[in-house]
C-alpha cells in the first residue's frame, strides 16, 4: 500500500446530454482544463456502454468478462482520472439499473448518454501520481511519482 496527501483544487459540474459520448467527453474536458489528477461521481442514465463485469477467474493478470449495455439504464458511479503520459485514463465503477435489474461494472468504452448524465469532478492537487500500463497486472495501475 502507498498513499499521498493533497487538497481539492477546482470543482467542475458537468452536464452530458442525450447521445453524448460520456467517456470521450470527460477526457476532452480534463485535457482542455489541464487536470492531471481527479475524482468524480456520476448520476443519470446511459443508453450504451461496453463494460467489464468482473474477471473470468481471480488471477493476475485478469481475463476480463465483457458485456454490452444496450438499453436505457439508470447510472450512479464513482471514478478517478490519472494520466498515462499526456493521455487521461479513466477508472469508473458504476451501478447500472434497468427495470429492477442492476449490474455493477467497470465502465470502459463506447458510452452514450440517455437523457442526461450529471458529473461532479474534484481536481486533486499536490499529489504526484500517474496511471501507466502495468504489464505484470495487465492494467493501468495508479502509481505515485
Amino acid at each position: 500500500m502507498e498513499y499521498r496527501t493533497g487538497t481539492i483544487g477546482r470543482v467542475l459540474t458537468i452536464r452530458f446530454d442525450h447521445g453524448d459520448d460520456f467517456l470521450e467527453g470527460l477526457k476532452e474536458i480534463v485535457v482542455k482544463e489541464k487536470i492531471e489528477n481527479s475524482w468524480f461521481q456520476i448520476l443519470g442514465a446511459v443508453r450504451h456502454a461496453d463494460v467489464v463485469i468482473g474477471p473470468e477467474e481471480p488471477v493476475v493478470p485478469p481475463k476480463p468478462v465483457w458485456t454490452r449495455v444496450e438499453e436505457a439504464r439508470e447510472a450512479i458511479g464513482t471514478g478517478s482520472i490519472y494520466m498515462d503520459g499526456d493521455k487521461p485514463v479513466i477508472h469508473l465503477h458504476a451501478a447500472l439499473g434497468h427495470h429492477g435489474e442492476t449490474i455493477t461494472a467497470c465502465v470502459r468504452k463506447n458510452t452514450r448518454v440517455y437523457l442526461i448524465l450529471e458529473v461532479i469532478l474534484f481536481e486533486l492537487m499536490g499529489i504526484n501520481a500517474c496511471r501507466p500500463w502495468w504489464e505484470e497486472g495487465g492494467f493501468n495501475r495508479l502509481m505515485f511519482t
